[in-house]
């Protein structure tokens, strides 16, 4: 398992776990980021992320997206 920050841009990727404190973890699933689903990083800019993640695209910080392994 990899963080989300090492995937290339483009490339789409299954998550496998979402790690972090449970208040982390509740609120990244409630965006839609849970085990299985399929997600793909569209581009990193300095310290966010951009991702789409069910037909969303979605802006998360570099600290967040290291929480979520593919």
């Amino acid at each position: 398992m990899t963080p989300l920050t090492l995937a290339k841009a483009g490339e789409q990727n299954a998550i496998k776990k979402v790690g972090g404190l449970a208040e982390t973890r509740q609120f990244l699933e409630n965006l839609g980021f849970v085990p299985g689903c399929p997600v793909t990083v569209v581009t990193q800019n300095g310290g966010n992320v951009i991702v789409s993640v069910r037909e969303s695209r979605i802006a998360i910080s570099r600290e967040m997206a290291q929480k979520i392994m593919i």
